[in-house]
């Protein structure tokens, strides 16, 4: 071909290529940007998984993009509070459950019921709690439930069905610098005690409030609950004292026999522990009910591009979307039912039980005073650690419980 028909052609390519990189910029530039703010993006890993899961919706429209923003978990809520605060902030945010009804308290966040509406997704039973007066505010973005992860070569025969079981497994297993058991029971450790008790409050039929949002610490099933808690103290089967991140490495290392806890971390220890053999199985409580760590995705009421958020919520419901989430997560539920891969379940054969616990999971917060929660949680565990270390009475302690955060935290 002569030399002046090849320069013609490629000038004509490189003109094309020119128009075609121009009208994609001209595309992004139509398009509505949402930006999204969340811890996960700045985890290593996931957040670059979450990244490209958002990718692909970016890619499945010409209306809308969504810019992922990454904020450390450390300083996470006291900047989205502080930008909300100011009329700004992202458009969607993740939060955990007691800043999504603190949020939510403080007009931060728009009703969602212009933009999900329940009939078009199959939800799983967690999102009722996204609902707050009637109204949507959050779609879950992640769940996290309670089960009892066990070693099966501490813990000999079945696993333990019933409490009575469980306190003769925990204390056979307790040997030779193994233990039975492990919980919180310091202050230090005050968060996490949190959920550890509750399992036991939960799980012997207690709640820390009504449906009508009146606190319940001294009813007879939630002292039935702390007097569990404090007989697994007093058998001698924990590390007392350990806080999580050590008896959690004692677990992998295969020096504990039981622990309640949830699903991401069982997910953590059978990956910690290359030789560990992992076992699962509902908490040996007389009913099914545990807490469960609840992250709601949500919209700023500041939002400017409030329908474009939208139409991204509808999407991350949608079940291609749900699939790849929870692939994401790990040993976390998503919004929807989805059912587990092969792969999963040759990695994980004991994920199912955690799965099927979601139907029973209820929030650790107490029902109708969620904006009261630390305080409320404060109170008890002040009272239950003299349960557990100075011998207190644990009805005359939740009596104190229950006086004091209805004079001190309710004014009543």
């Amino acid at each position: 071909m002569p030399i002046a028909k090849n320069c013609s052609a490629v000038a004509i390519a490189i003109a094309t290529l020119l128009g075609s990189l121009a009208s994609s910029t001209a595309l992004a530039q139509d398009k509505q940007i949402v930006t999204f703010a969340a811890a996960s993006f700045a985890e290593p890993g996931r957040g670059d998984k979450m990244r490209a899961w958002i990718a692909k919706f970016n890619q499945s429209q010409s209306k809308v993009e969504v810019q992922p923003i990454a904020i450390p978990f450390s300083s996470f809520v006291s900047t989205i509070f502080t930008q909300m605060g100011g009329g700004a902030g992202p458009d969607v945010v993740r939060f955990d459950l007691p800043e999504f009804y603190a949020a939510a308290d403080a007009k931060r966040l728009a009703p969602l019921d212009d933009y999900i509406s329940d009939s078009a997704f199959k939800l799983s039973a967690p999102d009722k709690y996204m609902k707050i007066g009637g109204k949507r505010y959050g779609v879950v973005f992640e769940v996290s439930n309670y089960s009892m992860m066990y070693n099966t070569a501490l813990l000999k025969g079945k696993a333990p069905a019933t409490f009575d079981e469980f306190l003769s497994a925990t204390k056979a297993a307790t040997a030779e610098g193994n233990f039975g058991y492990a919980f919180r029971a310091t202050m230090a450790e005050r968060g996490g005690m949190w959920y550890d008790l509750t399992n036991f409050v939960y799980g012997f039929g207690g709640r820390w409030s009504d449906d009508k949002g009146n606190p319940t610490l001294n009813s007879p099933k939630v002292i039935e609950g702390v007097a569990a808690y404090k007989k697994v103290y007093d058998a001698n089967v924990i590390p007392k004292g350990a806080d999580a991140s050590t008896y959690r490495r004692m677990f992998a290392e295969g020096k504990i026999a039981t622990v309640i806890d949830n699903g991401g971390v069982a997910a953590n220890l059978a990956t910690a522990g290359k030789d560990l053999k992992l076992g699962a199985a509902p908490s040996p409580f007389p009913t099914r009910a545990q807490g469960m760590i609840l992250a709601p995705i949500t919209i700023n009421a500041n939002a400017k591009n409030k329908d474009g958020a939208g139409a991204f919520l509808r999407w991350v419901l949608s079940p291609e979307a749900q699939k790849e989430l929870q692939q994401i997560h790990g040993a976390s539920s998503v919004a929807t039912s989805v059912e587990r891969t092969p792969e999963e379940l040759a990695k994980w054969p004991w994920i199912t039980v955690y799965d099927a616990q979601t139907q029973n999971a209820v929030p650790a917060l107490p029902q109708g005073l969620e904006t009261k929660a630390p305080e409320i949680q404060q109170i008890i565990i002040e009272q239950v650690i003299k349960v557990l270390q100075a011998g207190a009475d644990p009805t005359a302690a939740m009596n104190d419980a229950q006086k004091t955060v209805l004079t001190r935290v309710l004014k009543r």
